[in-house]
């Protein structure tokens, strides 16, 4: 097996000479046969290897007694031992977790803190090639994506480190027979046999009914991973482009959001792939939770005639269409709040959004007329003015129409963004009759042939930090 493990070491440029090491040991077969190998090697490779070990506190007095196995291992290897206890039950309740999601995350923390205390180059753990197997069917079994299919990660970037995985290409029958050649009696773990995990039933019912089939299903799983792993890649560089050209990426708080027609332009295979680097992007490379389910509502947004919808995702992030743009973030929008203000001439009045309106008497001809400029005579008007939002059944008329129309009609028409509209200013006279919805319709019936005075209101859009 070492023969193996050496080759496959050198093939994923895993170590370097004269680096520091952390081999994360529970006591079990595969860490014990683990922190063996770093023991045979590291003379060869001059490096500085030590043990971490976790005492999850989930099973008495039997794991209490895996950290002192594991640190009379070390003694007798002459290997530095760094052992802690944690206490999972607490911190699954206080966080609301299943007891392996808390056990990883307090695990990694120590982990982390040891990589940055000892300012190691790398952390290796036990990982094999039937762990492999495993979690590629379990992923196949639940549904996932084909970068799910890659399975665990040969190496990856961890607290100014790397975490390597030295096994992954061997089996666990190997590790087994590599413990009894080298006369290592590991600790056994009870819960391992447990197949109310569901972990544990696929080692233990489902892999052992597929190896029947094809005793070298591991192998060819591996394979696979890495058939799909290269494609990834190449995948992942082409759609990167796409996201540096058209998709907006913002920090604090994280979102992304994109044009959906200019999404659209690209294959299918880069669209697919962007939006799962956009997941890497909201998650920190954590989106296991995402399934096909959640692939297909994604892309059903991007096709369906729709104009405004939402869906909440896991871990709180929503996906919101409006018209023809799509954003994903994290928490709830907060509604925003109703306002009604009197705007004063010769005053300025700032929105919630930072813009101001603005209202002067001005005199002349040929004055300027945009859509951020509203002019009318001002002896049609009742002074003074009010800002305010919009009201259940608010009208308003401009002129070449007949009639009137609702202003929520004109949000539609003119395909504002949903969470927009209850903070869009409206601004009316006296006499509740609305003079200007704010940069879209103007009303009508405030003119004369050759007025003396002009109301003018001007809007203007918040001014960038320098």
């Amino acid at each position: 097996m070492k023969t193996a493990v050496d080759s496959f070491m050198e093939r994923f440029q895993m170590l370097k000479p004269e680096q520091t090491v952390l081999v994360a040991v529970s006591g079990g077969p595969d860490s014990m046969a683990l922190l063996h190998y770093f023991k045979t090697i590291r003379k060869q490779w001059k490096l500085r290897v030590s043990a971490v070990s976790v005492d999850h506190g989930l099973r008495g007095e039997d794991s209490v007694q895996d950290l002192k196995y594991v640190e009379e291992m070390c003694r007798k290897w002459n290997i530095e031992f760094i052992g802690t206890s944690v206490d999972v039950n607490t911190y699954k309740k206080q966080h609301q977790l299943n007891t392996q999601q808390a056990a990883r995350i307090l695990r990694y923390r120590f982990f982390r803190r040891q990589m940055e205390e000892k300012k190691a180059d790398v952390l290796a753990l036990g990982h094999h090639g039937d762990d492999q197997a495993e979690t590629i069917v379990m992923r196949l079994v639940r549904g996932t994506s084909p970068a799910g299919l890659t399975g665990i990660p040969v190496t990856r970037e961890f607290a100014g480190g790397k975490i390597i995985r030295p096994f992954l290409g061997v089996s666990k029958e190997a590790i087994l027979n590599y413990c009894e050649n080298h006369h290592i009696e590991p600790r056994e773990d009870a819960s391992n046999q447990d197949t109310k995990y569901t972990r544990n039933y696929f080692r233990h019912r489902i892999l052992p009914l597929l190896k029947e089939e094809n005793p070298k299903l591991t192998e060819h799983l591996w394979k696979l991973s890495q058939v799909i792993k290269d494609d990834q890649e190449y995948l992942n560089t082409e759609a990167k482009k796409l996201l540096d050209q058209g998709v907006t990426l913002e920090e604090n708080p994280k979102s992304v959001s994109f044009n959906i027609s200019a999404f659209k332009a690209s294959p299918i295979a880069l669209q697919r792939r962007s939006f799962h680097l956009i997941l890497n992007y909201l998650y920190d490379e954590n989106s296991e939770d995402f399934s096909y389910i959640h692939e297909e509502q994604f892309f059903d947004f991007l096709t369906r005639d729709i104009a405004n919808a939402e869906l909440d995702w896991p871990g709180g992030l929503r996906l919101r269409r409006n018209y023809e743009r799509i954003t994903l973030h994290f928490g709830n929008t907060e509604k925003p709040v109703p306002y009604r203000s009197t705007l004063d001439i010769g005053d300025t009045y700032r929105l919630p959004d930072g813009s101001e309106l603005s209202a002067k008497v001005v005199s002349g001809y040929h004055l300027p007329e945009d859509t951020c400029t509203f002019t009318c005579d001002l002896t049609h008007v009742e002074l003074p003015l009010i800002i305010r939002t919009r009201r259940a059944g608010d009208r308003m008329t401009w002129k070449g129409m007949e009639g009137s129309k609702k202003i929520k009609d004109i949000f539609i028409d003119q395909k504002v963004p949903k969470e927009l509209r209850d903070s869009w200013p409206v601004i009316t006279d006296q006499t509740g009759k609305i003079l200007w919805l704010v940069g879209l319709k103007k009303g009508t019936g405030f003119e004369s042939e050759r007025p003396e005075e002009w109301l003018q209101i001007r809007y203007e859009q918040p001014k960038e930090d320098t």
